[in-house]
């Protein structure tokens, strides 16, 4: 008789029972991992799926009045249009003033900010409109020369760019 344990018959039947068992166990292992990762990955999906509710949220926060506010667009042009025209001294002059500092003091409270820029500032087209290209005197190429129209920005979205003339380059 050999002193080998793994060719003792005695031996050999005991690792038969012990493997069926041993089996069971790595399956039975193998499958509560799996159901730990789907368990993670359900959690990271549902966490995902939070973070992107949140953000929807908070973006119908930021843009919910943004029809309103573009609605008024035209009102803020009417008015400065009408101050670039009446008398100094005019009565009616003052009251248009106070209504548009108001409503600009509405419209900048819900996150309305206004695009306006000079003769002489670089032309952005990100938030510029190039409605035509002129030679002027004394600005830079491809400097904003004049302003027909203001833009306007809404909580860092363009809501409608300033209409401008660029200076044209040599």
């Amino acid at each position: 008789m050999t002193n080998d344990p793994l060719q003792d018959p005695a031996v050999d039947t005991a690792l038969d029972i012990e493997n069926p068992l041993a089996a069971e166990l790595e399956i039975a292992r193998a499958e509560l991992e799996q159901l730990r990762a789907e368990s993670l990955r359900e959690r990271a999906e549902l966490d995902n799926q939070r973070k992107r509710l949140a953000r929807d949220i908070e973006n119908a926060r930021k843009f919910a009045n943004e029809r309103l506010l573009a609605d008024l667009l035209p009102v803020f042009d009417s008015l400065e249009a009408a101050l670039a025209s009446a008398p100094q001294n005019d009565p009616l002059r003052d009251g248009a003033e106070l209504t548009l500092r108001q409503l600009h003091r509405v419209a900048e409270s819900n996150g309305l900010v206004e695009v306006a820029p000079e003769a002489g500032d670089s032309f952005n087209p990100e938030q510029h409109q190039a409605v035509s290209v002129v030679d002027v005197e004394g600005i830079a190429p491809g400097a904003v020369a004049q302003v027909f129209q203001k833009g306007y920005v809404l909580n860092e979205r363009l809501l409608r760019p300033a209409m401008v003339v660029v200076a044209r380059h040599d």
